[in-house]
């Protein structure tokens, strides 16, 4: 029996190892190829655990965290993240950010990617004052030899959402990829009317 809870900014710390352990291990797969490490994870949450807006929603199995999701609103996050929006003259204060969402491959295909949706959406509205909901995801080559057959990417799955691409919006983040060390990367912006259903 699954169970989703709820917590927000500080109130995450006790569940951070248990995050940093999912992201590492679903990021390690294509499209992202992430090579993690404890120390990385550990600025990385911070910056979500400092922000008293910020939310995890997070999927029990029994004591086990299985899947996790994060958002915060932009104006909290890092600059890596606002200077894009500020660079086309968007507020950032409009805009209510997702980080991410990683559940194990047993757990897929029962609503959760959904409920994570409704969640991060739900507390948008909630605290009030956004417009706007956003993520970003990395770009891969279409014909990028390491992409593995019959992979399906999540964009039909943003799309019904209500999310639309915003390949004029992006920025680079670089992390260490497997077997190849520290690369750079683009992620492109998606992003939503907060006030639209999907």
């Amino acid at each position: 029996m699954l169970k989703i809870e709820t917590v927000t900014g500080a109130g995450a710390v006790p569940h951070l190892d248990a995050v940093a352990a999912l992201r590492i291990g679903v990021f390690r797969d294509w499209p992202y190829l992430y090579d993690g490490d404890a120390d990385y994870e550990a600025q990385y949450l911070a910056t979500y655990t400092r922000s008293p807006r910020s939310l995890f929603v997070l999927v029990f199995d029994g004591d086990a965290v299985v899947g996790a999701s994060t958002a915060l609103p932009l104006a909290d996050e890092t600059d890596a993240f606002r200077q894009p929006f500020a660079a086309r003259g968007l507020d950032v204060d409009d805009v209510f950010y997702f980080g991410e969402s990683v559940l194990l491959p047993a757990y897929r295909g029962r609503g959760l990617g959904h409920a994570f949706f409704d969640r991060r959406e739900a507390h948008a509205r909630e605290l009030g004052g956004f417009r706007t909901t956003a993520f970003c995801a990395v770009q891969r080559d279409a014909d990028d030899a390491r992409r593995p057959p019959g992979h399906r990417d999540n964009d039909a799955f943003w799309t019904k959402r209500g999310y639309a691409r915003r390949d004029d919006l992006a920025c680079e983040l670089p992390w260490n990829e497997v077997d190849r060390g520290e690369q750079p990367h683009r992620l492109t912006f998606w992003l939503r009317d907060l006030e639209s259903r999907p």
